[in-house]
């Protein structure tokens, strides 16, 4: 069976966010990894070369596949963030229909501007999604 491809690394969250060479991109990057840490009460570790998580979920499916991914996570690419596992969790579009511009993946949120969304609603999203995947409930 493979293996996954994204594992937790030994590299520094902070290095990695202080790299990002887009001023903009790396202040967003820098706001919301301390908005996420915030809310989850979690240390943030590498996933990978350009993911930054929060906690650690195991899991397995049916099929036998098993294996660890985090919580909540975030990467700061070219075009936008992207939030892994965020909006899968906001049962009918509830809170992203308030959070602001924003578009959604399957299970994914992408935004360009951190400071063109609203952040408390941020901070729901995200801390419902951890709490849902962590089995912390509501």
């Amino acid at each position: 069976m493979a293996e996954n491809k994204t594992r937790p690394e030994v590299g520094s969250p902070d290095d990695f966010l202080e790299s990002i060479a887009d001023d903009k991109r790396r202040v967003d990057a820098h706001a919301l990894a301390k908005l996420m840490g915030e809310v989850t009460g979690e240390q943030p570790t590498m996933w990978g070369s350009s993911i930054v998580g929060y906690g650690t979920l195991h899991y397995r499916y049916e099929s036998g596949r098993e294996g660890d991914t985090p919580v909540v996570s975030f990467a700061p690419r070219t075009a936008s963030l992207v939030l892994y596992g965020i909006a899968a969790h906001d049962v009918g579009g509830v809170l992203a229909a308030q959070l602001g511009p924003h578009t959604a993946g399957k299970g994914c949120l992408y935004i360009k501007d951190l400071s063109a969304v609203d952040n408390d609603v941020l901070a729901r999203m995200i801390g419902v999604a951890y709490r849902a995947k962590a089995g912390l409930g509501s």
